[in-house]
C-alpha cells in the first residue's frame, strides 16, 4: 500500500542508523520521542481524530460500560489499621470516584462511630487528584498521607489532626514513593524525600533521596539528616521503619528495582551511639524484610539461602547476617510473602503469640500459625482460591481486638472483602463484604497448567462462562512477568465484563513474576527474557489446542511491563493473536534508560550500554522487531501524557512503525493509539477507568467476534 493510500496520518520515515556495539541498529520515528515537536503535535493530533472515529462506531459499548460499571459499583474495602482504639481503613463505595479513608472509634455512648478522614473528591472535585499513600501515628491522633495531581505521582506530604481533620503541617513536596514512619508520640517522623531538581544532574531528578528525621510543624529546613556507611552510594529507593518503642529505626534501600536490599539499623534511644549500622549491602545479593517486633528482637525475612524465602530472628544488637537464626524454612512449594505476631485473646491469658506467616502456593494465597520458635501450629481457614490483599491485627494498645486476624480478601468472582479469624474459635468469617450489591455472571474458574517451550510447567487462571459453547470462543489472555511481581487471583471487573459477554479470561502466572519465588523471577528477566515471551505462547497454544479458542479468536492485552510482553508477542507471532491492547507500554528497549524512570529497570532488562546486554535486548526489542509486509494483529495502544514512568514515546513510535509496516487491511486489522491527558500510569478515577475499559473491551470484542448485547 503507498503512502498516498493509507488511512493513517503520514509519519517521516528518517534514514537513522546507529551502529552500536557491531550491531546496526534503524530508528527511523525518533523524532516522535520529543513531544513538543511540531510533527509530532500535528500526528497525534490526526491520531486521536483517527482513533475517536473508530473507537466510538464500535458496536456494543452502552452494553459494556453498564455492565462493567455495575461490576465496578461492588466497591472495595480494606482490612483495618489498629491504632490505639481507632480502626483506619479505606473504602469505595457505589457510586465513588476515588476510595476514601475513614476511621472507626469509641462514640460517647459506647457504640462505634465511623466517619470520613479523607477524600480525595472533596480535595479536588475534577476527580484528578489521587491518595498516594497513608499512615497513622502510633497513637492514632495523626494522619500522614502523600497526595499527587493528574497523574504524575509526584506526591506532596500532608499531615492531618484525626480529631478534628484540620492540618497540622505545611505541604511538603518531593515526595514521590516516599516512606514515612512515625515515632511514639506523634510529633516527629522519619521519612524519605527526594532531593531538590537543582541539586541534582539533569536527567537524575528522580533517582536521588535522603532519610530525615523531621518535627511536625516546623519548617523542614530544620529537619535533621540520617546518614550511615553506604546510605546514599547509588541508592535510588529506600524504606524506613521505627519499632513500636521507638527505640529502633530499620532502613531498607534498593538500586533502581534490583531485587537486592541494603539494610541499616539505629538505635534512637540514646542507648546506643545513634549511628545506622550496615547488615546488608547489594554485594551481598540478598533481599531482605526487617523489622523490630514487640518482643524486642530483630526479623528478617528473607531470599538469604532460600529464593521462596525464609524467616530468621537476632538481637537488634547483633543485627548482621552471621548471627541470623532460622526460625521458618523455605517451603520448596511455596512463597512465604508476609509475616504478623499475633496476641492471644484478653480472656486467654496463658496462651501464646503466634506467628502468621501469609504464603502463596501457585500463587493462591495460605495463612500458617508458628509458634515463636518456629514451631507449626495449624492453619487459618480461607474462603477458597484467592488471595490475600492485606493482614493486619490489633496493636498493643488496643488489647481488646487481641486474638483476632483481619483478612483483605478477594478472588476471581469475590470483591474486595474482610475477613476475620478468631484464635478462640478457630474460624475465619465475614467480617465485612464489599459495599455495593453485585451481580456476579455466573461463570467456572480453574488453574490450568501446561508445558512451556522449555519444557517448564506453568500455570494459568482460566474463567469461562459457565455454560461456554464447546467451540472456539472470543478468549483475551494477559499476564505481566517481570520484577519479581505475582499476579494472584483477584477480582477484575474488565475480565468478568469480558466473560459475561460469552468470552474466556485468562491470567498466566509467567516466568519473571514472583508466582513461584526468586528462581522463576529469574528465569525470565535479562538473558532470560525470551522465557517470558514463550511462556505467554505457549499459554495460547495451550487454549487453541483444547478447544477453546482459535487463533482468529485470540486477543491479548498488557500494561506496562505487560505492554512490552504484548509488544514482543505480536511481532514475534502475529499469526498467533487477532487483537492486541498494548497500554502504557515499553517498546524501544535500546533507548528506554533514556526517558523516564527507565534507568532504573535496568536490573531487570539488561542495558543498551553494554555489548552483550544490547545483544539480550535487540533479540526481542519490539519496535525493532516491525517488518514489512508482515500481516500484523489489530493493534490498540492506549497511553497516557501524565505518565512518568514509562514514556508515551514508545507507543508512539511502535504504532507509526507499525501502520507502516503491516499488511493487514486496515479496516479489519487497524492499529490505533489512544492517548489520555492529566491521568498517569497508575491511579485515575472509576469514570475514567470505565471509559478507557470500554475502548478497549469493545476493540477487542470487534476483532474477535464477542458479540456484545
Amino acid at each position: 500500500m503507498s503512502s498516498a493510500d493509507s488511512p493513517y496520518p503520514p509519519a517521516e520515515r528518517l534514514d537513522l542508523v546507529e551502529r552500536l556495539h557491531g550491531h546496526d541498529v534503524a530508528d527511523p520515528y525518533r523524532w516522535l520521542e520529543d513531544p513538543a515537536d511540531p510533527r509530532t503535535v500535528a500526528w497525534s493530533a490526526a491520531q486521536d481524530q483517527l482513533t475517536a472515529a473508530w473507537l466510538t462506531a464500535l458496536p456494543g459499548r452502552d452494553a459494556l460500560a453498564t455492565r462493567l460499571r455495575g461490576l465496578l459499583d461492588a466497591g472495595s474495602v480494606s482490612a483495618p489499621l489498629w491504632r490505639a482504639g481507632r480502626a483506619f481503613l479505606v473504602r469505595r463505595s457505589p457510586g465513588q470516584e476515588h476510595a476514601v479513608v475513614l476511621v472507626r472509634e469509641p462514640g460517647p455512648d459506647g457504640t462505634t462511630v465511623e466517619r470520613v478522614l479523607l477524600d480525595p473528591v472533596a480535595l479536588d472535585p475534577d476527580g484528578l487528584t489521587t491518595l498516594d499513600a497513608w499512615v497513622p501515628d502510633l497513637e492514632g491522633r495523626r494522619l500522614a498521607y502523600q497526595v499527587s495531581r493528574g497523574g504524575d505521582e509526584n506526591s506532596v506530604l500532608h499531615v492531618m489532626d484525626v480529631a478534628s481533620g484540620e492540618l497540622v503541617e505545611k505541604p511538603i513536596d518531593r515526595c514521590r514513593y516516599a516512606d514515612v514512619a512515625w515515632l511514639p508520640g506523634g510529633e516527629e517522623i522519619v521519612f524519605v524525600r527526594k532531593v531538590a531538581d537543582d541539586d541534582v544532574p539533569a536527567g537524575e531528578e528522580n533517582l536521588h533521596r535522603r532519610i530525615w528525621r523531621h518535627r511536625i510543624g516546623t519548617d523542614t529546613s530544620t529537619d535533621v539528616l540520617l546518614d550511615g556507611p553506604g546510605l546514599y552510594e547509588g541508592h535510588s529507593y529506600y524504606g524506613v521503619r521505627v519499632s513500636r518503642d521507638g527505640r529502633w529505626l530499620v532502613v531498607t534501600a534498593n538500586v533502581g528495582t534490583a531485587r537486592r536490599d541494603s539494610v541499616w539499623i539505629a538505635s534512637l534511644d540514646g542507648r546506643g551511639t545513634g549511628e545506622l549500622v550496615p547488615l546488608l549491602t547489594q554485594d551481598d545479593d540478598v533481599q531482605a524484610v526487617p523489622w523490630v517486633e514487640r518482643d524486642g528482637l530483630l526479623y528478617v525475612l528473607t531470599t538469604d539461602g532460600a529464593p521462596r524465602w525464609r524467616l530468621c530472628v537476632t538481637e537488634p544488637e547483633r543485627p548482621q547476617r552471621e548471627h541470623w537464626r532460622e526460625l521458618v524454612p523455605e517451603d520448596p512449594e511455596s512463597v512465604l510473602e508476609a509475616v504478623r505476631r499475633l496476641e492471644p485473646a484478653p480472656d486467654d491469658p496463658g496462651g501464646e503469640p503466634l506467628l502468621v506467616l501469609a504464603r502463596a502456593r501457585h500463587a493462591v494465597a495460605e495463612l500458617a500459625l508458628h509458634a515463636l520458635d518456629g514451631t507449626p501450629r495449624g492453619t487459618v481457614p480461607l474462603p477458597g482460591t484467592g488471595s490475600v490483599s492485606g493482614l493486619t491485627v490489633a496493636d498493643r494498645d488496643t488489647p481488646a481486638e487481641h486474638g483476632r486476624l483481619w483478612i483483605g480478601w478477594t478472588d476471581l468472582v469475590t470483591p474486595y472483602q474482610v475477613q476475620r479469624y478468631d484464635r478462640a474459635t478457630g474460624r475465619t468469617v465475614l467480617a465485612e463484604a464489599a459495599p455495593g450489591e453485585v451481580d456476579v455472571p455466573d461463570v467456572h474458574t480453574e488453574q490450568v497448567e501446561f508445558a512451556s517451550a522449555d519444557g517448564t510447567t506453568v500455570r494459568m487462571f482460566v474463567i469461562r462462562p459457565a455454560d461456554a459453547p464447546a467451540g472456539p470462543v472470543p478468549t483475551l489472555v494477559t499476564g505481566y512477568g517481570g520484577f519479581g511481581i505475582t499476579r494472584e487471583p483477584a477480582y477484575t471487573p474488565t475480565a468478568l465484563t469480558w466473560v459475561a459477554a460469552g468470552g474466556v479470561y485468562a491470567l498466566v502466572s509467567l516466568r519473571g513474576g514472583g508466582e513461584e519465588g526468586e528462581a522463576w523471577h529469574l528465569a525470565g528477566n535479562r538473558a532470560n527474557k525470551q522465557n517470558v515471551f514463550d511462556d505467554l505462547h505457549s499459554a495460547c497454544e495451550r487454549l487453541v489446542a483444547d478447544g477453546v479458542t482459535s487463533p482468529d479468536r485470540l486477543a491479548i492485552t498488557g500494561g506496562s511491563n505487560g505492554g512490552l510482553l504484548v509488544g514482543a508477542a505480536l511481532t514475534q507471532r502475529p499469526d498467533l493473536y487477532r487483537a492486541v491492547v498494548c497500554s502504557a507500554p515499553l517498546l524501544d528497549m535500546v533507548r528506554y534508560e533514556e526517558f523516564s524512570l527507565g534507568r532504573t529497570w535496568n536490573d531487570e532488562y539488561g542495558t543498551a550500554a553494554d555489548p552483550t546486554e544490547l545483544g539480550w535486548l535487540l533479540s526481542y526489542s519490539p519496535y525493532h522487531h516491525v517488518h514489512t509486509g508482515t500481516t500484523y494483529p489489530a493493534v490498540l495502544f492506549t497511553v497516557f501524557e501524565s505518565d512518568t514512568r514509562v514514556d508515551p514515546l514508545h507507543a508512539r513510535k511502535m504504532c507509526a512503525a507499525l501502520q507502516h509496516a503491516t499488511a493487514g487491511d486496515p479496516d479489519t486489522r487497524p492499529v490505533l493509539i489512544r492517548r489520555e491527558t492529566d491521568v498517569g500510569h497508575a491511579g485515575r478515577s472509576i469514570s475514567r477507568t470505565v471509559a478507557l475499559a470500554v475502548d478497549q473491551l469493545a476493540f477487542l470484542a470487534a476483532h474477535t467476534g464477542l458479540e456484545l448485547t
